[in-house]
């Protein structure tokens, strides 16, 4: 058995072929023309749709695709642009707070490591985990409610928290297909 699962080396390896197979070149859905830009799309798809999340920020990037222009738009400027992704207000705010903390404590770019991610206002540990898989190719795993759920339900990783689980997938998952 692998560890950290009920299922076989085989099972695993199975399993990931499949999706392999499915979908060979897998990729976000979260439409971004930088880094930073898909640090604020990650951020703002919290407790969103990535559809809804890419109808509010096609206008948005266009116009603010860096920390200083998003800085420069201000807080009631993006509102305007992200009404429509729920829990706008307080999206707007951690925006404008992490693209102050990117201008104040990193050069106005998106740092590459975990902690200094989940030091930007409105980023955890799951944002991180996507921009650092996504955006710099590291290995991690993104853990929502889906993964959360397939994984306890096929027995790949079982856990009580998402952060369980992930550490759990971490372990188990072969290292060719951890970029998601």
């Amino acid at each position: 058995m692998v560890k950290s699962t009920r299922l076989s080396a085989a099972d695993v390896e199975e399993i990931f072929r499949r999706f392999h197979e499915a979908v060979p070149e897998p990729r976000g859905e979260l439409e971004s023309v930088n880094v930073f830009t898909l640090l604020v799309a990650v951020v703002l798809s919290a407790q969103a749709t990535d559809a809804g999340v890419n109808r509010a920020t096609r206008a948005l990037f266009k116009i603010a695709d860096t920390p200083e222009k998003m800085l420069a738009l201000g807080e009631d400027g993006l509102r305007e642009f992200i009404k429509t992704v729920g829990l706008y207000r307080a999206k707007a705010k951690n925006v404008i707070g992490l693209s102050r903390a990117l201008r104040d404590r990193h050069q106005g770019t998106v740092p590459e490591t975990r902690e200094a991610l989940e030091a930007l206002p409105g980023v955890g540990r799951k944002t991180a985990n996507v921009v650092l898989n996504n955006a710099f190719g590291q290995p991690t795993l993104a853990v929502d409610t889906h993964v959360f759920r397939v994984g306890n339900r096929i027995g790949l990783a079982t856990g009580k928290t998402p952060l369980e689980v992930e550490l759990k997938l971490l372990k188990v998952v072969p290292g060719r297909y951890m970029h998601h």
